[in-house]
C-alpha cells in the first residue's frame, strides 16, 4: 500500500439510518401515527403487504445497534428523529417517552465514542398534520420551525450535527407527483407547492437553531447528476430539464434563492406563483450541505414523459444494482465538482452513499460475502478521494447502511446493509462489507490502494 488514497486525519467515517426504516414500534408509548404508518398499512402500497411495525425492532435494540458502530470503528452515526414520536399531534403536546428514547440513543453513542449527528425529518411526517394538509399548508415551515425547536432544546447540548431535510426531492417525487410513496398522492399541481413548503420549512428551521443552536446545522439534498445521451440540442435540454428538477428544485432556492428557469418550462399551469419574500426564508447560511449519491442517469428527449418530457436510458454492459441503478462512481466527482462550481466552497458530507445487491434472508456463518458491495464501496471512496484531491471541500462520508432494513414501499427485499438483518429472527450479521468499510476507517483509506 502507498497510501495513495489517504484521508485526512480529522475526516469523519460514519454510517447512516431512518427512524421508519429500523426502528419499529412506531405507535410505542405514546407515539402517534406518521404517514409512513399510514401508508404502510393501505393495501396494495407496500412490496409484499411489509410494514415498518417490528423493522429491525432498533427502538428496543440500540444498545446492541450502536455496539456494531462501535466495532466498525465509526466516527459518527447519522439517524433521523420520527416527528410523531416526540409530537404525536405533529404540534403541541410533547410526548416525554419518545424524546427520552432520542436522548438515550444520544447518550449511548456518545458512550462509545460516536458522535451524533441528528436528522429532523426523514419523510415520515405526523399523520395529524398530513390532516391538516401536510406540506401543501403553508403553516408547515411554522410547525416544522416549532418541532425543531424542540429538539434543539433536548438535544443540542449533545448533538453536535443536525440536518433539517433528507431529501426533499423523493418526498415530492414519490409522494405528491407518482404516489409511490407516502403520503400517496398523485398530483402535478400538488407536487412543487409541497417542494417549495418543505425548502420554507428547512429555513425556518435554520432560523429557529440560530436562534438557540451552539453548534452545526444543514441541510440534506440527493443528487443525481444528468447526462445527455447524446450531443443534440433535444437531449441536451432534456438533460438540463431533468436537472432542474431533481436537483436544482431543492439546491438553488436554499443556496442560491431562486428557481432554475426550466421548472416553469417543466410544470407548465402547475408551476406556482412564488411570492418573492420567501427567498429570504429559504436562503438561510448553512454551516453544511449533505450529499446522498447512488448512481447517474443518461437522458434522452421523450416527448411522451410527462412533465419533464425526458426519459433515462439504461446504459447496457454496466453493473447495476437490484434497484436498477448503474454503479458509476465518477458521477460522484462529477456531482462534486458541479455543486462547488455553481454553490462555492460550502463544507459537504457524503450523508448516504451504497447498494442493494442480492443478500440470502439468512445467513450461515459468522461473515456474509458480499463482494459487489465491497467493490462499490472500494470505488466511490477511491472516486470521492479524487474529488477531494481536485478541490471538493467533503469533510465525511456516511455509508448507507448501517444495516438490512424497510427499503420503504420496496420492502424488506432490497438489503443496503453492512450489517445482514435476518427478518425472522432479527440477528445482526457482519456482511464482508462491514469488515472491510472497519478496514478502511481504521487505515484512514489507506487499504483502498490494494
Amino acid at each position: 500500500m502507498t497510501g495513495r488514497f489517504l484521508f485526512p486525519a480529522d475526516f469523519v467515517w460514519g454510517a447512516a439510518t431512518s427512524a421508519y426504516q429500523i426502528e419499529g414500534s412506531p405507535l410505542a408509548d405514546g407515539a402517534g401515527p406518521s404517514i409512513w404508518q399510514r401508508f404502510a398499512h393501505t393495501p396494495g402500497m407496500m412490496a409484499n403487504g411489509d410494514h415498518g411495525d417490528i423493522a429491525c425492532d432498533h427502538y428496543h435494540r440500540y444498545r446492541d445497534d450502536v455496539a456494531l458502530m462501535k466495532a466498525l470503528g465509526l466516527k459518527s452515526y447519522r439517524f433521523s428523529i420520527n416527528w410523531a414520536r416526540v409530537l404525536p399531534e405533529g404540534t403541541g403536546r410533547i410526548n416525554a417517552a419518545g424524546l427520552d428514547f432520542y436522548s438515550r440513543l444520544v447518550d449511548t453513542l456518545l458512550e462509545a465514542g460516536i458522535s451524533p449527528n441528528a436528522t429532523l425529518f426523514h419523510w415520515d411526517l405526523p399523520a395529524a398534520l398530513d390532516d391538516r394538509g401536510g406540506w401543501l399548508n403553508r403553516d408547515s415551515a411554522d410547525w416544522f420551525a416549532d418541532y425543531a425547536q424542540v429538539m434543539f432544546r433536548a438535544l443540542d447540548d449533545r448533538v453536535p450535527r443536525w440536518t433539517t431535510l433528507n431529501e426533499p426531492w423523493v418526498v415530492t417525487d414519490g409522494g405528491y407527483l407518482h404516489g409511490t410513496l407516502a403520503p400517496g398522492h398523485r398530483n402535478l399541481y400538488e407536487a412543487p407547492i409541497a417542494a417549495h413548503n418543505l425548502m420554507r420549512a428547512s429555513g425556518a428551521g435554520i432560523q429557529a437553531y440560530r436562534a438557540t443552536g451552539r453548534h452545526e446545522i444543514g441541510v440534506v439534498f440527493n443528487i443525481e447528476p444528468k447526462y445527455p445521451a447524446s450531443e443534440s440540442e433535444a437531449d441536451r435540454a432534456a438533460a438540463a430539464r431533468a436537472d432542474a428538477y431533481m436537483n436544482l428544485q431543492f439546491a438553488d432556492p436554499a443556496l442560491r434563492g431562486s428557481y432554475p428557469p426550466q421548472l416553469a418550462e417543466c410544470f407548465g399551469a402547475a408551476w406556482p406563483e412564488i411570492p418573492a419574500g420567501d427567498f429570504a426564508l429559504t436562503r438561510q447560511k448553512v454551516d453544511f450541505v449533505g450529499i446522498n449519491y447512488y448512481t447517474r442517469a443518461v437522458v434522452k428527449d421523450d416527448p411522451a414523459q410527462q412533465p419533464l418530457r425526458a426519459a433515462a436510458v439504461r446504459q447496457p454492459h454496466r453493473t447495476h444494482t437490484e434497484t436498477g441503478w448503474e454503479v458509476f462512481e465518477q458521477g460522484l466527482v462529477d456531482t462534486l465538482m458541479a455543486f462547488r462550481e455553481r454553490y462555492g466552497d460550502i463544507p459537504l458530507y457524503i450523508t448516504e452513499n451504497g447498494s442493494a445487491f442480492y443478500d440470502p434472508p439468512t445467513v450461515e456463518g459468522a461473515v456474509l460475502e458480499d463482494p459487489l458491495r465491497v467493490d462499490y464501496l472500494r470505488r466511490h471512496l477511491r472516486a470521492l478521494h479524487t474529488a477531494m484531491a481536485a478541490g471538493a471541500n467533503v469533510k465525511g462520508y456516511y455509508a448507507w447502511s448501517l444495516m438490512d432494513n424497510l427499503e420503504w414501499s420496496l420492502g424488506f427485499a432490497k438489503r443496503f446493509g453492512l450489517y445482514h438483518v435476518d427478518f425472522a429472527t432479527l440477528a445482526r450479521t457482519p456482511k464482508a462489507s462491514a469488515h472491510f468499510y472497519a478496514r478502511v476507517i481504521a487505515s484512514r483509506g489507506a487499504v483502498l490502494d490494494a
